[in-house]
């Protein structure tokens, strides 16, 4: 005998997860129209969960950490984009180098779809207390192009490549938004032409120089100096 569901115990509408993605994106695309006058901060936060409809109460739930939420959130975005774009590639006809290049390049268009934001957010990223925020995104970012580009290793290469590719994101990005393309893609070269011997990059690799490079790259970012 087959039984009839109690209309009022279905569950109507999106799954939970689904409904969560949708509201971040919402409240994202708010941030990033508020951003350029509001600052990175918690204001923001509390405008752009205002301006896409959601209370505080659901802010908390979507995003607890706030700003930082929202930074994370952007810098996935940009990923996302990144290698959507890199999909439309051989990837298996690029030499190591030309898949270095067009990474990073991707990830420049990415990030540049919202250059507006990148001065405000750099001085949010740039607290001491949000720098491992930034390294960890920046690091993120650098494994998903590693990811694409091939790469298996598991042993210290995997870190060690990771590193280096995320100083060559941070500050060929800084040097994008304070110079311009070309000038990130002559500094892009050039720092390629300085690590393609992998054993040098391992060589000189000290544990605090990704700090170092991001550190320096949101000053460059956030005063607009190359």
């Amino acid at each position: 005998m087959s039984q009839t569901v109690d209309p009022s115990l279905q569950v109507s509408g999106p799954p939970a997860a689904s409904w969560a993605d949708s509201a971040e994106q919402r409240v994202l695309d708010e941030a990033l129209r508020l951003a350029p006058r509001t600052g990175w901060n918690t204001a923001l936060v509390a405008r752009a969960l205002a301006a896409a409809g959601l209370s505080e109460a659901e802010g908390q739930l979507l995003l607890p950490e706030g700003p930082r939420d929202l930074a994370a959130l952007l810098s996935r975005r940009h990923d996302a984009a990144a290698l959507e774009r890199l999909a439309a590639l051989d990837v298996a006809a690029l030499k190591i180098r030309q898949r270095i290049r067009e990474g990073v390049v991707a990830r420049l268009d990415a990030a540049a779809q919202n250059a507006d934001v990148l001065r405000p957010l750099a001085v949010f990223l740039a607290f001491p207390t949000n720098l491992a925020l930034a390294v960890r995104l920046t690091w993120d970012s650098a494994d998903a192009l590693w990811r694409w580009a091939g790469d298996t290793a598991t042993d210290e290469n995997h870190y060690s490549k990771r590193a280096i590719l995320s100083g060559i994101l941070v500050s060929t990005l800084a040097v994008d938004l304070a110079s311009g393309r070309a000038s990130a893609l002559s500094h892009l070269d050039a720092r390629i032409d300085n690590v393609m011997a992998f054993e040098k990059w391992k060589a000189g690799l000290k544990p605090m120089d990704l700090a170092t490079e991001v550190v320096s790259a949101l000053a460059r970012m956030r005063y607009g100096k190359a």
